[in-house]
């Protein structure tokens, strides 16, 4: 199990970056948040094993509407209460 913290940066404000972040982790079974930074770029914690998020890594090649020029990818400790991905707001 593994935790990440994504600072998404582009054009990932208003294109229902958020939502379609949400309806991948749900699929794949994800756990997190995600939500919008003030400097125009998308934050997201995800959780869960390393195939999840291997898989979550490669659905983001399939993210409509979107364009991620940059993501910063940090290690974190795991949430062991987290129990849904959720969009705040």
């Amino acid at each position: 199990m593994k935790r990440y913290h994504i600072i998404f940066k582009g054009r990932v404000q208003g294109v229902g970056f958020r939502f379609q972040l949400k309806m991948l982790a749900d699929r794949i079974g994800l756990t997190g948040i995600v939500r919008n930074l003030y400097d125009q770029s998308v934050e997201a914690y995800i959780q869960g094993s390393q195939n999840q998020l291997m898989k979550f890594f490669e659905g983001l090649e399939n993210i409509n509407f979107a364009i991620i020029d940059s993501k910063e990818i940090f290690e974190m400790d795991i949430d062991e209460k987290e129990t849904s991905f959720e969009i705040v707001y």
